[in-house]
C-alpha cells in the first residue's frame, strides 16, 4: 500500500514544537512535561503533566472540526453520561503553526484492545445509555455551532459498497482466507442502495481507537470528537457490532430505546467500514496490534 493516503499528514509537530506553542500562549503550562501520545488522521495528541491533553490539527480539513469542537463540547455537558474531554485552552494559529489548537481536560484509561467478549459486553447498557442522551441533543443548537450534516454521505449504502471492495482488495493479503471470504460474502448481500435519513447529533467516529476503559475493563471514556456531525443514528449505533458481542446486542438496543431493521443495518454496514479503514491505516504504519483489533472488530460484526 502506497501513494498518498487520506490520513497523511500535512503539517507535522515535534514534542518540542508542541512545548513552544503552548508555552507562549499558555505560560502557566510552560513548565509542565510534554509527551506524545500519538496521532490519528486529523490530529496530533500530546499529553501535558497529567492533566491535559492538546490536540494539534494535521490537515487542513480538521481546522473546522476544531472550532466546532471548542463551540459545542461545553455544551453537551448535560447530556453526556461518560467522561469526555472537556475544551480549557484556546490555542490561536501564528506563523510558527498555520492551525488553531485546543487543549482539554485530560481522560485517563486505556484503549479497549485484546478485551475478552464477557468483559465487551459488561459496556453494553453503559454505551447505549450514553448514545442515547448525545442523540437526544438539539439539532438546531449544533446547527448554530457549525456542524455540518452528513457530510459523509452515511445513507448511500451502494457507494459504501463499492468502497468496501476497494478495501478489501487493498488489505486481502492480510486477511485469512477465512477472514476474506466472509467479508466478500457480507459486501455481496448487500442490496439495497439508500436507507431514509435521520438527523440527530452524532460522535461521528465512534471505535475503538477512540473509547477509553478503566481498570476492570468497562467503557469510562470516550474522546477524539473531531467528527461531530448531523446524521444517521446508525453511524454511532455500529458500536454494537464492532465493539459488542452479539448475545449483549439485545441489551444494548434495549437501553438505548430500539433500532428499525433499516437502523440495524446501516449500522452493522458502518462497523465493517470504519474498521478496514484502521485495517488500512495499521497496515500502511507496520502497527500489528492495531491491525489484530481492527480485525476481529470486522469479524465481531459480521457475527450473529
Amino acid at each position: 500500500m502506497s501513494g498518498t493516503n487520506v490520513w497523511d499528514a500535512e503539517w507535522e509537530i515535534s514534542e518540542e514544537q508542541a512545548r513552544t506553542l503552548i508555552g507562549r500562549q499558555f505560560p502557566q503550562l510552560s513548565s509542565k512535561r510534554v509527551k506524545r501520545l500519538g496521532w490519528g488522521w486529523d490530529n496530533t495528541v500530546f499529553l501535558i503533566g497529567d492533566e491535559y491533553v492538546f490536540r494539534f490539527p494535521r490537515r487542513t480539513i480538521a481546522v473546522g472540526s476544531i472550532r466546532i469542537e471548542g463551540k459545542l463540547l461545553p455544551k453537551l455537558e448535560t447530556y453526556i453520561t461518560i467522561p469526555y474531554p472537556k475544551p480549557l485552552f484556546y490555542g490561536d494559529a501564528s506563523d510558527e503553526y498555520p492551525a488553531p489548537f485546543l487543549g482539554y481536560a485530560h481522560v485517563s484509561g486505556d484503549f479497549p484492545i485484546g478485551l475478552t467478549e464477557e468483559c465487551r459486553a459488561l459496556s453494553a447498557e453503559t454505551l447505549a445509555k450514553f448514545l442515547r442522551r448525545l442523540h437526544e441533543f438539539p439539532v438546531q443548537e449544533a446547527v448554530k455551532c457549525g456542524v455540518q450534516q452528513d457530510h459523509r454521505n452515511l445513507t448511500d449504502i451502494a457507494a459504501r459498497k463499492v468502497k468496501l471492495e476497494s478495501f478489501l482488495s487493498k488489505v486481502a493479503e492480510h486477511l485469512s482466507l477465512e477472514e476474506s471470504s466472509v467479508i466478500e460474502a457480507y459486501i455481496s448481500r448487500l442490496q439495497k442502495d439508500h436507507v431514509e435519513s435521520v438527523n440527530v447529533l452524532l460522535h461521528g467516529d465512534l471505535h475503538f481507537k477512540n473509547m477509553l476503559i478503566n481498570e476492570k475493563g468497562i467503557i469510562s471514556g470516550i474522546i477524539d470528537w473531531g467528527d461531530l456531525s448531523i446524521g444517521h443514528p446508525a453511524c454511532d449505533l455500529s458500536v454494537a457490532y464492532s465493539f459488542l458481542p452479539p448475545y449483549a446486542r439485545g441489551v444494548f438496543f434495549e437501553t438505548y430505546g430500539g433500532a428499525d431493521e433499516e437502523t440495524r443495518m446501516l449500522a452493522r454496514l458502518i462497523a465493517v467500514y470504519i474498521p478496514m479503514l484502521i485495517l488500512m491505516q495499521a497496515v500502511d504504519d507496520g502497527n500489528e496490534a492495531i491491525a489484530s483489533e481492527a480485525k476481529s472488530n470486522i469479524m465481531r460484526a459480521l457475527s450473529d
